[in-house]
């Protein structure tokens, strides 16, 4: 069979307030490079990903091209894209752009309407968060072998620690199964036209679903609330951290280090 055309989206537009530094988190040094280099460079080297679309703040859009993408020759970025006020209204942008990218005339191609004719229609997308250095060739490839397979999957980890549920009051209420219990990280893997129909629905469904409580905070939510379908669980790594606190930068250092 023959390799579907992969398209990595790589998110870069949050403010990073958590870090309480100045510097937006995706262009802080870590050991001399910007954060975003890591998985930036792990996408170039990878055999699995075609192209890349790159998400950052509107902003930020001409620094990027010029010191990032341009700087360090990372030719398989294929668009920048401007972010939005929400992550999935980033990915929505992203998924958006490759739906028109390859119409013949953009103005006449409805929003994440994906045709056969264009190149992205039967490939597969891996959404991943630039706040996560440590992304591997392994990875990648453990996630094509299962995507193709299941149409969805995410990485992430078992947990190591006991987990407590929280009632209002900030008593533990109940203590599910360790066993059963994962850690989820990025990237999220799906069919193309998977996920644009999720997401699709879900820009329409959006103020309904806030109206009922229902917060989306990844992909595989979009997909498996918006869906119904099943969401395949990859193993990932225990070095794959997403850099939030300034804590955080102290780990990854420790692990770069380490080789």
């Amino acid at each position: 069979m023959d390799k579907k055309k992969c398209t990595a989206i790589l998110l870069a537009a949050g403010s990073g307030k958590r870090m309480q530094s100045g510097v937006a988190k995706q262009f802080m040094l870590l050991k001399g490079r910007p954060l975003i280099w890591y998985a930036l460079d792990a996408i170039e080297r990878s055999s699995v990903i075609d192209d890349c679309i790159l998400v950052t703040g509107e902003q930020d859009i001409p620094y990027v091209r010029e010191e990032i993408v341009n700087r360090y020759a990372f030719h398989k970025v294929s668009e920048i894209v401007a972010g939005g006020a929400e992550r999935y209204d980033s990915v929505y942008n992203a998924l958006k752009s490759m739906a028109v990218a390859h119409c013949p005339v953009a103005t006449s191609c409805p929003e994440m309407d994906i045709s056969v004719k264009n190149p992205y229609a039967d490939g597969l997308v891996f959404i991943h968060d630039c706040a996560r250095p440590f992304l591997t060739e392994d990875m990648l490839k453990r996630c094509y072998e299962t995507v193709i397979q299941s149409h969805a999957c995410v990485v992430g980890m078992p947990v190591k620690d006991t987990i407590k549920l929280a009632d209002a009051e900030g008593y533990a209420a109940s203590t599910p199964d360790r066993s059963s219990v994962w850690q989820i990280q990025t990237p999220q893997v799906f069919d193309t036209e998977l996920i644009m129909e999720a997401y699709a629905r879900l820009m329409r469904q959006k103020e309904e679903l806030a109206a009922a409580g229902i917060k989306i905070t990844d992909d595989a939510m979009v997909v498996e609330t918006l869906l119904k379908h099943p969401v395949k669980l990859v193993k990932g790594s225990y070095e794959n951290i997403k850099i939030t606190t300034p804590e955080d930068l102290c780990v990854a250092e420790a692990f770069l280090g380490r080789g």
